[in-house]
């Protein structure tokens, strides 16, 4: 047994910082891995192995799964626009906000990759090798979102502004010990159910992002695996809409939760231990 503990010991970071960027690294790769995972078998499948239900379901389980991994250390925030919402409230310090985001892009690129290695074969049978962004064969939907042809560039930012805020707003909710609160635990199961409630009613338009990360990095990776440019071209240059768009509508969702909710709570939530609050997770504070 001393062994084992020497042997964890000499491996164990002692970092706090870097054990919670790699926990956002990897909690942001198992949700685009497994949520993109969702939509290439939809799309690759021609619908017989899934449909909207499933990548509605699937994306929201993937979100779970990816809190249930890297929440006891970093948070799980794996959205940068959670992590923004968090410092602007004052629940985490600016400090962090740079490390959480570079590692929650970088864990999505990675992300990204994995969904296409795995469906490679199955990516070549589809397009015969030509992987395009629109047409009857495109598949660049597959990793990132892309605008309805009748949507317009300010319609379509203004639906990921409320997406994002009705996201933060549940969010705060949920982790809120001062409010109806959840059982210890149970946090990413009802983020999960968020997930299927903004996706069943706001994914219309272009598929109701709500994360930078999530958007931008295997956008980057489709630009470099063969897409090409038009990645960033297409839908009137839509590529920047899901990545302001959920940043000011954090903010946003975030401002109007503290306003009218946790700022008039009469009393302090229960105190929480030193060590959960060094995870940055999103109780009151």
């Amino acid at each position: 047994m001393a062994k084992r503990s020497n042997w964890k010991e000499s491996f164990a970071l002692k970092n706090r910082l870097v054990r919670e960027a790699l926990s956002e690294f990897l909690g942001t790769f198992v949700m685009v891995t497994l949520g993109c995972g969702c939509v290439a078998q939809t799309v690759l499948s021609r619908g017989v192995l899934g449909g909207a239900h499933m990548i509605s379901v699937g994306f929201a389980m993937a979100v779970t799964i990816a809190i249930y991994v890297a929440g006891g250390v970093s948070g799980g925030h794996i959205n940068p626009a959670v992590s923004f919402a968090m410092c602007i409230t004052g629940k985490m310090p600016w400090a962090k906000f740079p490390v959480y985001v570079f590692t929650q892009f970088l864990g999505a690129f990675v992300g990204a990759a994995a969904v296409f290695g795995t469906n490679y074969d199955a990516l070549v049978a589809y397009t015969g090798g030509n992987f395009t962004v629109t047409g009857p064969i495109r598949t660049a939907h597959i990793f990132a979102t892309y605008p309805e042809e009748y949507l317009s560039v300010t319609n379509g930012f203004a639906d990921q502004v409320i997406s994002t805020a009705f996201l933060l707003l549940g969010i705060f909710a949920i982790f809120d010990a001062g409010n109806l609160g959840v059982p210890k635990g149970l946090e990413p199961i009802g983020v999960g159910l968020l997930i299927i409630l903004l996706t069943s009613s706001m994914a219309l338009n272009s598929g109701c992002a709500m994360n930078p990360a999530r958007d931008l990095s295997p956008r980057l990776f489709t630009l470099l695996a063969g897409w090409g440019p038009e990645v960033f071209t297409a839908g009137s240059h839509w590529w920047w809409v899901p990545i302001v768009g959920p940043m000011v509508g954090a903010g946003f969702g975030a401002a109007v939760y503290m306003l009218f909710i946790e700022l008039h709570h009469p009393q302090p939530p229960l105190p929480q231990s030193h060590a959960a609050r060094d995870k940055y997770e999103l109780t009151s504070m």
